[in-house]
């Protein structure tokens, strides 16, 4: 069994298409939309190609029209992509965001796995730091082998007593310091991380041309060519 998990697309169609590597079954972590330029493509690919979604914060908020509590340096940007990705999407494609599970759970090849976006006890908002011990605490009465999280955009594995703590990291809005569609990839008893290069100017130049205050395509175009939050 091989499997894909994406995180954090966030509407980056050339991310999305830059990771060819095939699979069983692909399982998305979250956050398909805001932030990127084509919210509806990705959505779209979501619903055709994936076998386990759950529902991020982004997703969260654009299904219901909310705020996504994201962090201090997103809100402004977060909160003029929401609007414009909320005028994009079909009430079919918001509904289908809202309706996401905000858990699932797997089992594959005698693993059991617990997918959320942020964390078990907290799944759509906390930000989980990449530190044993709080994962120690987090996971005390997780009932898995494998726990895949994303929402900080950072990827890594952790080893946490008899858990696997997994962040495939960010395909659509890296901040790991470089503009690469991350995500992660199971196969034969193993997980690996990955990355792959995109077209980061062509998502660039589509998200320069949206409606939406010059100054905030310009700090969300910085994010995508550095690979890092605002600063």
């Amino acid at each position: 069994m091989r499997i894909v998990i994406l995180s954090d697309i966030h509407g980056n169609l050339e991310a999305l298409r830059s990771i060819t590597d095939s699979w069983d079954e692909l399982w998305v972590l979250g956050d398909l939309v805001n932030y990127g330029p084509n919210p509806a493509e990705v959505v779209e690919f979501v619903r055709e190609n994936a076998t386990t979604v759950i529902r991020g914060n982004h997703d969260h908020a654009i299904g219901n029209s909310v705020d996504p509590h994201c962090s201090p340096a997103f809100r402004m940007m977060a909160q003029a992509m929401q609007a414009y990705t909320e005028s994009v999407l079909s009430d079919e494609q918001k509904a289908y965001l809202r309706h996401l599970p905000t858990t699932a759970e797997r089992e594959v090849d005698g693993k059991r796995f617990l997918l959320c976006h942020a964390i078990p006890s907290d799944p759509l908002f906390h930000y989980g730091p990449q530190q044993p011990a709080f994962w120690e605490q987090e996971t005390a009465a997780v009932n898995a082998d494998i726990l895949m999280v994303g929402h900080t955009h950072l990827p890594f594995i952790l080893n946490v007593n008899a858990l696997r703590v997994v962040n495939p990291g960010s395909v659509g809005q890296p901040k790991h310091g470089r503009c690469e569609a991350c995500y992660a990839v199971w196969e034969d008893g193993r997980v690996t991380l990955k990355s792959q290069p995109y077209d980061v100017e062509a998502t660039m130049g589509s998200l320069l041309t949206l409606p939406i205050e010059p100054s905030i395509r310009h700090q969300l175009a910085g994010v995508l060519r550095t690979g890092a939050p605002p600063r």
